[in-house]
């Protein structure tokens, strides 16, 4: 018995601000386009309590909210969410060929790729216990929140240095912690880490475990255990928020040997714009975009996704 195949003009693969973006535009556009969520539907910002940064919510809100508002925004304009998640994608040929996990076959005329990319945490149980109530993996999403408090900063990278210079400005004092004893982090960034008054630099130290405390529904951390891995002797600083700055994995497994992906494995679109290599497959959002990483600009790029589809699909 063959497999019965539902053509559609535009498949969306992934939510977060980007897919449900593309949704809205494509729907717009009458391309009646399906979108299937993913394994973490609505992305990154569901594990975000407080959202004060995107246009449009003056008095701020929380990321599960704002997802839920994209994607009934989405489905008010005809998208077809589903939940679940891509397993094939045959991007060799048009039209393209998606499976997906409840056994769906789809031939697509255009693919918006928004699966976007995971923060790399430690690895930790009391890291994962603390998400959401002092763990973060975004110092310009989550810094503002830690205004006058201490926090620290694990890495020793570009990324670990802009964060803990960033977090310098608005918090009483940013402890990074940094396994050996130099920082990965090109000289100039490197040397204004160093610099910064408010920075205090741990050098050979790992993070044993992070302690807090129960506060009505959530918990929140007050504390990092330390360990010199020189020495072996622990350290404990007094902390308010822990951000974690060791990069992150863009989700592209999937589309692996098909679509040019960059030396980190995000998807290499041309330039100001989300068309990849291969005609009539855009990609948008973190899935991309290794530099900026907000839900502003995902926003941005799955808007531009959807606008180049629709475009591609008329001159076909």
């Amino acid at each position: 018995m063959s497999e019965e195949i539902t053509k559609v003009k535009s498949f969306i693969i992934g939510s977060g601000p980007a897919g449900y973006t593309a949704a809205i535009y494509a729907s717009r556009a009458n391309l009646s386009p399906v979108l299937y969520q993913g394994m973490q539907p609505g992305g990154q910002l569901t594990t975000t309590t407080e959202i004060e940064n995107f246009p449009g919510y003056p008095e701020g809100t929380e990321g599960p909210k704002m997802m839920e508002d994209l994607q009934k925004q989405a489905e008010n304009m005809g998208a077809d969410i589903r939940w679940g998640v891509v397993t094939e994608a045959d991007l060799s040929k048009r039209p393209f060929i998606i499976k997906t996990d409840d056994k769906k076959v789809f031939e697509a005329e255009s693919v918006i790729i928004s699966t976007g990319a995971s923060a790399k945490y430690l690895g930790l149980k009391s890291e994962n216990d603390f998400k959401g109530g002092g763990v973060s993996a975004c110092a310009t999403c989550d810094g503002f929140f830690y205004k006058g408090k201490p926090v620290a900063v694990v890495g020793g990278g570009d990324t670990a240095a802009e964060d803990a210079l960033y977090l310098a400005n608005i918090t009483s004092k940013v402890y990074m912690i940094v396994r050996r004893d130099e920082l990965r982090a090109s000289k100039v960034m490197a040397q204004r880490v160093e610099d910064h008054p408010n920075i205090e630099v741990l050098w050979n130290h790992v993070t044993k475990e992070i302690v807090g405390e129960q506060k009505g529904f959530m918990k929140a951390l007050n504390a990092a255990i330390l360990e010199n891995v020189k020495t072996g002797e622990e350290k404990k600083i007094d902390i308010e928020g822990f951000f974690v700055a060791i990069g992150h994995q863009p989700n592209t497994k999937l589309f692996k040997d098909q679509i040019k992906l960059d030396d980190q494995g995000y998807i290499i679109t041309d330039a100001d714009s989300t068309r990849t290599n291969i005609e009539g497959v855009f990609a948008a959002g973190d899935v991309q975009d290794h530099t900026y990483r907000q839900a502003i600009t995902a926003a941005g790029s799955g808007c531009m996704a959807a606008i180049e589809s629709e475009r591609w699909l008329g001159e076909q």
